[in-house]
């Protein structure tokens, strides 16, 4: 009978077993509907979201109402082809031919309002211009800086690296600001027509070299009585024909 009683418990017990187990199957499957019942939404929310920011409606940055540095230099209501080459782009022509007139194409910057001979505003225009290059101008078309620390009056003349710049009404192919090696051509105020006049009046005094800050020779001149008188001619012969030149290295005006 006791065994009976055991096998019987042991029936009972594995049922429950069973039981708890298909329980906890069916609970998980029920999560797990419930689970991606719920996440259809979110995803779908998502979705809505991305599409929703995808397609935001886009805002074109403002433009600059900033009016350029060159509209300073170019007349209103001008003639196009009399504007400075900083109001206008040319389509360069590097096939013409060297000193020929040439032909260019070219077209006014934003802002530049210039006209026509018949006073109708255009934008696209042709002007022309000698086939050259800027470097290639003659000298009284660009400005270049002065150096006053070479000497004019030396042998040989000295030279200095200057930067040219083009004027602005000239027109020519390339840089229009570059190098360029000159002679030593600055002067400190000093007058040849005075110096010479002081040489041959008061030369023997060395008012001459004086005049010109050469001190030193100056009082030689002084106290020898201008070496008498062979360095006062000497020195009328070497300013008349400028070998004799101020002492700072500049030329005469």
């Amino acid at each position: 009978m006791a065994a009976l009683w055991v096998l019987r418990a042991l029936r009972g017990l594995c049922g429950a077993a069973l039981f708890l187990s298909q329980l906890s199957v069916l609970s998980g499957r029920v999560g797990s509907l419930m689970t991606t019942k719920l996440s259809q939404p979110q995803s779908t929310l998502a979705k809505s979201l991305t599409s929703t920011s995808t397609n935001a409606p886009y805002f074109k940055a403002v433009e600059s109402t900033e009016i350029p540095s060159y509209v300073i230099k170019c007349p209103s209501n001008g003639l196009c082809s009399r504007l400075p080459p900083d109001c206008m782009t040319c389509n360069t022509n590097y096939s013409c031919i060297y000193g020929k007139p040439a032909t260019f194409d070219c077209k006014v910057k934003p802002h530049v309002h210039c006209v026509d001979k018949n006073n109708q505003e255009q934008e696209n225009f042709t002007i022309n211009m000698t086939c050259q290059f800027c470097w290639q101008l003659a000298t009284s078309d660009y400005v270049c800086t002065n150096s006053t620390n070479c000497m004019t009056v030396s042998c040989p003349r000295q030279r200095y690296n200057a930067t040219c710049t083009v004027r602005d009404h000239i027109h020519c192919l390339g840089n229009r600001v570059f190098p360029k090696m000159l002679y030593c051509n600055w002067t400190g105020g000093y007058k040849w027509s005075t110096a010479l006049a002081l040489s041959i009046t008061l030369g023997g005094f060395g008012a001459d070299r004086f005049y010109l800050g050469q001190w030193r020779e100056g009082l030689g001149k002084l106290f020898s009585f201008g070496g008498l008188g062979i360095w006062t001619l000497i020195d009328v012969l070497l300013i008349g024909v400028g070998y004799v030149g101020p002492a700072d290295g500049s030329l005469y005006i």
